[in-house]
């Protein structure tokens, strides 16, 4: 056997043999299988509760390395929904979340930790009312496969929790409220590989 096709038989078998590299996937926020709610203090009397309905979003999940993965989301601050259409008429307001000039509260990844085999801390900037700051967000890999009805399609799941301060966006009339500062967000959010 010539060297050159020694060398070629050698360069087939390091590439069948070598392990492949996977590619990080990408999957757009599945708005209608997403839950972002929060709760916060209300006077102590209990907590009251909200969600936004309007989430959407692309992530890029590198199954093989966690930390070069990313998260990008998008909120309709309009999308508030707390039980009470008074309360998200005021709370939507400009001593609040001041919709009519900032209508997104967004959410950018800039680094994440992975913490165990389907947990990671997700560092980020979160972007509300004008103002950004990092925030840190408690993730679970939940789950990923086809829809049972669609092997085409293919679906992950996470779960994910923080604590922000209201005030350090400048909602200062929480307190006067009665209100947190403290809020208590969860998020469910399932995905669609692209």
């Amino acid at each position: 056997m010539s060297f050159i096709s020694r060398s070629t038989l050698a360069a087939a078998l390091l590439i069948a043999t070598a392990p492949l590299a996977q590619a990080a996937d990408k999957y757009k926020v599945h708005e209608d299988h997403t839950w972002l709610t929060f709760s916060l203090s209300h006077a102590g009397w209990a907590n009251a509760h909200g969600i936004f309905r309007a989430v959407s979003g692309d992530i890029t999940f590198d199954k093989d390395d966690v930390t070069k993965s990313s998260v990008s989301v998008v909120i309709a601050a309009d999308s508030l929904d707390t039980n009470s259409e008074v309360r998200d008429r005021d709370m939507g307001g400009a001593d609040f979340l001041n919709i009519v000039e900032f209508p997104e509260i967004t959410f950018d990844s800039t680094r994440i930790e992975q913490t165990g085999e389907r947990t990671a801390m997700v560092y980020g900037d979160l972007t509300m009312i004008g103002v950004s700051k990092e925030i840190a967000l408690d993730v679970t890999w939940n789950n990923e496969m086809p829809l049972p009805w669609d092997t085409s399609t293919v679906k992950t799941g996470f779960t994910a929790t923080a604590t922000i301060d209201g005030t350090d966006f400048g909602m200062n009339q929480l307190v006067a409220f009665g209100l947190g500062p403290k809020i208590d967000v969860e998020i469910d959010l399932e995905a669609l590989r692209q």
